[in-house]
């Protein structure tokens, strides 16, 4: 995606919006490539806009489009962000026993199918070592027993810190601090096997059992510091292998720039 930049706009909905963010990227010399919006109630609502455009020599013009938003977008009150396609987010991997969905995140990345970066897996065990260094990535071993996980977690951001945009937690069995939460400045994406916002916490599959479910599936959301109650990007039903899906696909859009997060609400373009 050479010279090829995605802007994000939201904020409150009134008219003109639409009119302002594409006579910006014209007078900008861009030509508008993808173009979706959303809003809650056209009166007084929230408006969301994801734009791909293309621009010879995207990053040399940059500063002047970031300037004109600055005095055009932020003058309507609105909040953006613009990202230039051809830089990929580098994400890294959190990862415990269970592989199957740590495997699939590599195989997709490896197929090119995930426009992101891996720097590293993080692992609380080693039996994924492996299979993680056959893939041409550094996999790193921080243990994690016992109740108390500061000093684990004090490594994690050790190793995280300045060299990831985002972390995807492929099913990895801890339960992640409010403190590291604060502390690690990027998204965390989880994937969860259950239907969410029911059967939070550990065993869902059990928890639904006992309820009678009939259906059961996975749910990929950002993490927060109140347990599975994130925003939720995607969601889909059965077994192992739509947690793969799941997780996969959720990474994909939140590394395309597809996902805004809307208080306890995500817009997905």
């Amino acid at each position: 995606m050479r010279d090829h930049a995605c802007l994000i706009v939201h904020g409150p909905d009134q008219p003109g919006i639409v009119a302002a963010v594409t006579a910006l990227i014209t007078r900008n010399s861009g030509n508008i490539v993808s173009l979706d919006q959303y809003s809650d109630d056209a009166n007084g609502g929230a408006f969301f806009q994801r734009v791909v455009f293309h621009r010879p020599d995207l990053t040399a013009a940059l500063p002047d489009i970031e300037a004109d938003l600055t005095a055009t977008i932020t003058a309507l009150g609105l909040e953006w962000t613009l990202t230039d396609q051809s830089v990929p987010k580098r994400m890294a991997i959190l990862a415990s026993t269970s592989d199957h969905c740590l495997l699939e995140l590599l195989w997709r990345h490896r197929r090119g199918e995930l426009p992101v970066t891996i720097p590293m897996v993080i692992s609380n065990h080693t039996n994924v070592a492996e299979d993680v260094r056959s893939f041409g990535i550094p996999f790193f071993h921080v243990p994690s027993q016992g109740p108390d996980k500061t000093a684990a977690e004090a490594k994690i951001l050790e190793l995280l810190t300045g060299n990831t945009d985002f972390v995807v937690l492929a099913r990895y069995m801890q339960i992640i601090s409010e403190d590291f939460l604060d502390n690690v400045g990027v998204p965390v994406i989880n994937i969860h096997h259950s239907f969410l916002p029911a059967f939070i916490g550990a065993a869902p599959y059990r928890k639904a059992k006992d309820r009678g479910v009939k259906l059961i599936g996975a749910t990929s959301h950002y993490v927060t510091k109140d347990l599975d109650e994130g925003p939720i990007i995607e969601q889909d039903a059965r077994g192992a292998y739509v947690e793969r899906a799941v997780l996969s696909r959720a990474v994909q859009w939140h590394a395309q720039d597809r996902v805004i997060r809307h208080g306890n609400h995500t817009i997905v373009f």
